[in-house]
C-alpha cells in the first residue's frame, strides 16, 4: 500500500455525545465508545476503528469521512501537555503512514490512550 504523501491531523476539541449518525456507518458487532467534537464536525472511536467525518467547502454539506482500523495501527504514542502546553498529541503510525490526534487541554488523553490500547493490544 502507497504510503499518505504528508502526515493528516486533526484536532479533537472536547468529548462529546456520540452522534447517532454513526449508527449508519457502523458493522455487526462494532460499539461506538466515545466521541469528540473536531473543528468542524467529529470523530468517534469504537471498538474496531476512529471514524473521523470532515466537512468541506463553505457550507459544510459535502463531508468526507476517514476510517483508521485498529487493526492498521503499527505502533502509536501519546503524549500529555506540560505546563505550557495548549494541547495533547497522539501519533498514530499506521500500514498506511502517520496520523496526528491533537487534543484539547480538557480532552482526557488517557481516557482515549486506555481506549486504543484496549482494541490494539
Amino acid at each position: 500500500m502507497a504510503e499518505l504523501s504528508g502526515m493528516l491531523a486533526w484536532t479533537f476539541t472536547q468529548e462529546i455525545d456520540v452522534p447517532e449518525s454513526v449508527n449508519d456507518l457502523l458493522i455487526t458487532g462494532e460499539v461506538a465508545q466515545i466521541a469528540y467534537k473536531t473543528v468542524r464536525d467529529t470523530a468517534v472511536v469504537t471498538n474496531k476503528r476512529i471514524i473521523i467525518s470532515d466537512k468541506q467547502g463553505l457550507t459544510g454539506k459535502k463531508v468526507e469521512v476517514y476510517t483508521i482500523p485498529f487493526k492498521s495501527i503499527i505502533m502509536y504514542s501519546s503524549e500529555n501537555g506540560g505546563t505550557f502546553d495548549l494541547n495533547t498529541e497522539l501519533e498514530l503510525w499506521t500500514k498506511a503512514g502517520r496520523f496526528k490526534l491533537n487534543l484539547a487541554k480538557k480532552v482526557d488523553i488517557r481516557k482515549l490512550d486506555k481506549v486504543i490500547a484496549e482494541a490494539i493490544l
